[in-house]
Order: C-alpha cells, then sequence, then structure tokens
C-alpha cells in the first residue's frame, strides 16, 4: 500500500512541475512511476535544483546562492536557506537537512514537494488576484469616474427611502423585543435552577453547619448516608441534563459500581475511631494521675506528732531533720 501511493504522489508532483511550468522538467519524458520517484527522491543535483526553483518562488534571494560569482563561503548554505523557507512555511523543522537533501523517507519527501507546488499555485493565484484588484482601484481613481466616486461617498441626499427606514426601524424594533424576551426566558431559567438547587440543599442534611454527627459509627450510618448520597447525585442529574446540559460542553459524570474504595474508606474510618477512643482513654489516665499528684501534694495524709501533714511538709521536714543529724556529726 505504501508503494503504491508512493507512486501515484511520484506522478501527481512530476504533473504539477510540469503544469508549473517548471523549466527542469521541460524536454524530460518520463511515463514510468518508479523514474518519476527516482528522480525526485534520489539525492543529486538535478532534484537540488527543481527544489531550489519551488523554493526560489518563495525567496528570490536564494536563485543568487547557486551564481558561480555569488557562491558562498558555505557548501551547505543552500540547504540551509531552503530549509528555512520550508520552516516559515510550516512543513518541516529548520534543521531538517536530510528532507532537503534528499535521504528522507521517499513518502515524506513526495508529501514535502507536493504541499510546496500547493503553496507556490496559491500564492501565484493569490498574486494574479491582487493584480485584478489593483486594475480595478486604478479605474475607480480614473478622472473620469472620480466625479462619480465622491458623489457615492458623499451623497447629497438621504441614501435610505422612507419604506427602507420603516423596514430597518422595525426590525430593530423586532430585535429589541426577541432579545428581551429570551432575556426573561433566561432569567426564568435561572429563577428555577436556583429554587431546585436550593431545595437539593436541604435534601442534603450533611451539608449544614449545625448537623450534629452520631456518637458512635456503624456500617448501616455509612450505608444510609451511601443512599443519600447516591439520591442527591441523582437528583443532580436530573437537573443538569434538563437545564444545565445545553449550556455545558461536559458529560454528566457515571456514577460507579465499585463498592471497593467505601469498603476501603469504612476501615480507615473504624480505624481512626478505634485510635480517637485510645486517645481518649489515655486522656482521662493522664487526668486520673494528675488528680492523684495533685491530691498527694496538697492533701494532708502523713501522720507527724499527732497532726496530720501533706507530703511536700513531710518531705522539708526530713530534709532539715537530715540537715541538723549532718550538723552534729561535723561538730
Amino acid at each position: 500500500m505504501a508503494a503504491s501511493a508512493e507512486k501515484q504522489l511520484s506522478q501527481g508532483v512530476y504533473a504539477a512541475l510540469q503544469a508549473a511550468s517548471c523549466p527542469l522538467v521541460e524536454g524530460v519524458y518520463l511515463r514510468e512511476a518508479d523514474s518519476m520517484q527516482e528522480l525526485l527522491c534520489t539525492p543529486s543535483q538535478y532534484r537540488t535544483d527543481i527544489l531550489a526553483w519551488i523554493c526560489g518562488s518563495f525567496n528570490p534571494d536564494l536563485m543568487h546562492l547557486k551564481m558561480p560569482s555569488l557562491k558562498p563561503k558555505d557548501p551547505n548554505a543552500l540547504t540551509k536557506e531552503m530549509a528555512m523557507v520550508g520552516y516559515q512555511l510550516m512543513l518541516c523543522k529548520a534543521d531538517d537537512f536530510a528532507l532537503i537533501e534528499g535521504s528522507a523517507n521517499p513518502l515524506r519527501q513526495l508529501q514535502f514537494l507536493e504541499q510546496l507546488l500547493d503553496m507556490m499555485t496559491s500564492s501565484g493565484d493569490g498574486a494574479e488576484g491582487a493584480a485584478d484588484g489593483e486594475a480595478l482601484l486604478g479605474d475607480l481613481y480614473a478622472t473620469e469616474t472620480r466625479a462619480l466616486l465622491t458623489h457615492t461617498l458623499n451623497p447629497a441626499v438621504d441614501p435610505w427611502p422612507a419604506h427602507i427606514k420603516a423596514l430597518r426601524k422595525g426590525h430593530k424594533s423586532s430585535f429589541c423585543k426577541q432579545s428581551q424576551e429570551e432575556a426573561a426566558n433566561v432569567e426564568a431559567l435561572l429563577q428555577s435552577t436556583q429554587t431546585a438547587l436550593e431545595q437539593l440543599q436541604s435534601e442534603c442534611e450533611f451539608l449544614h453547619s449545625e448537623a450534629q454527627s452520631p456518637d458512635t459509627f456503624s456500617p448501616c450510618g455509612l450505608r444510609v448516608a451511601l443512599s443519600d448520597l447516591h439520591q442527591s447525585t441523582a437528583a443532580f442529574s436530573r437537573v443538569y441534563q434538563t437545564d444545565f446540559s445545553e449550556y455545558c460542553n461536559r458529560e454528566l459524570p457515571g456514577l460507579s459500581t465499585e463498592t471497593v474504595v467505601f469498603q476501603r474508606i469504612h476501615q480507615l474510618l473504624l480505624a481512626f475511631q478505634t485510635e480517637l477512643e485510645m486517645l481518649d482513654e489515655v486522656s482521662e489516665a493522664s487526668v486520673s494521675v494528675a488528680n492523684n499528684v495533685s491530691q498527694l501534694q496538697t492533701r494532708p495524709l502523713y501522720w507527724s506528732r499527732g497532726e496530720k501533714h501533706t507530703l511536700p511538709d513531710r518531705l522539708e521536714e526530713l530534709t532539715s531533720r537530715y540537715r541538723d543529724f549532718l550538723s552534729l556529726l561535723h561538730t
């Protein structure tokens, strides 16, 4: 299939060169598609000259590079300039020298030549159109027609007859009336949509900040929450399809039937609840220890000389007696 496409492109490009009056193919009579492909896709000076002739229609300075008297020092200057022409036409990269030299894929070379010839032909048609436009401007600004042109640009009477004015005025009034009706319809649609959204929000209890979460988590509670979520999403889907689908370019997301995600969420929530209970117990134990330590420091529990004293007082007393004992030993 690729070989047949290359043959067809070779015949088309060769015929386009002949139709464009390329001087390099005049007097060259090729009938076989293989010969045409070899001529157009094999690296040679003849192929380079053909490509330079095509690119010269876009950049005439290329033809000066072929003159012996103006031959540049860089031997690849012509190749680089032709690659730059293809780059400026957005047909190849600026450094795609393999395509210019003829060592790239034959199919790609033929497509490149075909696009260049199409652009060259279209630019020629544009030049003819520009020439016709210049001729028309010359006729308009001629001496014998200048007075008529001035009268046309500055008419002495109103160019709009009365019935045309009335028609345009009626058209404007009808257009304004139609715009007002459309605006009223859009406003009514927005109002109904806002009402539907407010009703949907009132049905979703979890959206209210004052809603109290249950003290304990249970699979039954998760099942009820998922059922509410499914119903709310289904209600939004109906509102979207009836009111918003014509204003949006996105498809409505579908509800997945997978339960693995919900099972994983359930497990994580259970683990989170267990961790919170452990932290609660640790907090209670810390409070209890703190209370016991506070009682040891403030509550009189230890007898001394017929009275109860607190632990800091007893420690202070023992420390004082020990210091007195040490002082007696040193004396």
